[in-house]
């Protein structure tokens, strides 16, 4: 996903919105994936049924923190490296869903101070 340099023109609007869905798309696979591993994760060694999992995954990965107790140490340690790969990752999702966005001002910036 390459992005125009400033020696580039700004890209038209329709191909932004191209591009921003194309890292749209990304993020929500990045949010699946990692939800996904929750999920499985708190299933196996949690031992939660798949609702638990999946709340108590969604609630690790946004931050808003367990919601369930870890009861044997797999389970806890489990948590401990989910709750760290989740601190990273919404972060990095975050970064990928922003950039084209921020790309995008920077840019015009960029132009309009070169032309004058």
């Amino acid at each position: 996903m390459k992005l125009e340099n400033r020696k580039e023109k700004v890209v038209s609007l329709p191909s932004f919105f191209k591009r921003l869905a194309r890292y749209s798309l990304f993020a929500m696979f990045l949010i699946v994936f990692s939800l996904g591993l929750g999920i499985v994760g708190y299933e196996h060694f949690g031992h939660l049924n798949l609702i638990d999992s999946i709340h108590m995954s969604s609630m690790i990965l946004t931050g808003m923190g367990p919601v369930a107790n870890m009861d044997s140490d797999s389970a806890k340690l489990f948590s401990s490296f989910y709750a760290l790969y989740s601190g990273v990752a919404f972060l990095s999702i975050t970064a990928v869903f922003f950039a084209p966005i921020i790309h995008r001002v920077l840019h015009i910036l960029q132009v309009e101070s070169d032309g004058k």
